[in-house]
Order: structure tokens, then C-alpha cells, then sequence
């Protein structure tokens, strides 16, 4: 399995995978050096998140190979589904599934993601509109979603 590492604006990503597709990503505090040179394999994903964070992408074209339950797998698909620049709650994305007692397992499915960004878990926020939890921090999750929004903030002065 491949891996390199990337500085975004919210820290360090770490992506693996192979030839089977994108494994995961995750990020960190821990400050590096991109990795140089980048495997054959990750290329894409590095340049797709790249274009992300440059406001140039709003959605992911990437093989993606994630390790997970049959159940977790399910609502990662789900979350797919969700535009950029838009939220769901839990239990919209626990209806959507069939079920809306399956709550807490879609929480914990969404909580294991391992593909930070490319499966946009932090588009969900609670049915109160609150941002809930998030492996990578509510600060990130913030930014995550500031950076998503049409909204832009205008001078006053």
C-alpha cells in the first residue's frame, strides 16, 4: 500500500491506497514536507484535493477502495450523495437508508470514515442545525463547511 503525506490548510493529510483505489485519508496536527515524489497511484487524489482546497473542485473523481462494514460502506455511499455546498443530519441520512431508527449506526458509520473530505461527513450536521462531532475537530468541520458555502463575506471598508 502506497502513501504520502500533504499540507492543506487545516494540517497534515495522509493518503494511502493502491491500485485498487483510495484506502484513506486522514489528517493530522504534525507538520511535514509533502512527500516527494508523490506514488503513481495517489496522484490524483493529491491533485483532486489540491483543487478542492484552491476552490477549483466540488466533487471527487477517484477510485476508492475503503475498508469497512457492508453497513458502513452504505452510508459512505450516502454521504456521496450530498452536494457540496449542502448539509443533512444524521437522521435525514438514517430516512434516506430506510431506516430512521438506524441513527446511531449511521453515526458511527459516519464517525469511521476514513476518507476524510473525499466522503464528506462533515456535511452533517445535528437536526438542530449545531455542528455535531468530528474525528478531524468542530474547528475543521467549520472551516470545512465555510469553505463549501456560496457565501462570501464582502468589505465593508
Amino acid at each position: 500500500m502506497a502513501s504520502c503525506s500533504i499540507n492543506t490548510p487545516l494540517g497534515n493529510a495522509i493518503i494511502t491506497g493502491d491500485h485498487l483505489g483510495i484506502a484513506s485519508v486522514v489528517i493530522n496536527d504534525a507538520s511535514s514536507k509533502n512527500s516527494s515524489p508523490i506514488p503513481s497511484e495517489l496522484k490524483d487524489c493529491v491533485t483532486q484535493l489540491s483543487d478542492y482546497f484552491e476552490g477549483k473542485r466540488k466533487s471527487f473523481n477517484l477510485k476508492l477502495n475503503p475498508k469497512g462494514t457492508a453497513f458502513q460502506k452504505k452510508v459512505w455511499d450516502a454521504l456521496q450523495q450530498i452536494p457540496f455546498g449542502k448539509t443533512s443530519s444524521y437522521l435525514e441520512l438514517s430516512k434516506s437508508l430506510g431506516d430512521a431508527k438506524a441513527i446511531r449506526a449511521v453515526a458511527n458509520a459516519n464517525a469511521k470514515n476514513p476518507l476524510w473530505i473525499i466522503i464528506p461527513c462533515h456535511r452533517i450536521i445535528g437536526s438542530n442545525g449545531s455542528l455535531t462531532g468530528y474525528a478531524g475537530g468542530l474547528y475543521r468541520k467549520q472551516w470545512l463547511l465555510n469553505h463549501e458555502s456560496n457565501i462570501t463575506q464582502v468589505s465593508l471598508f
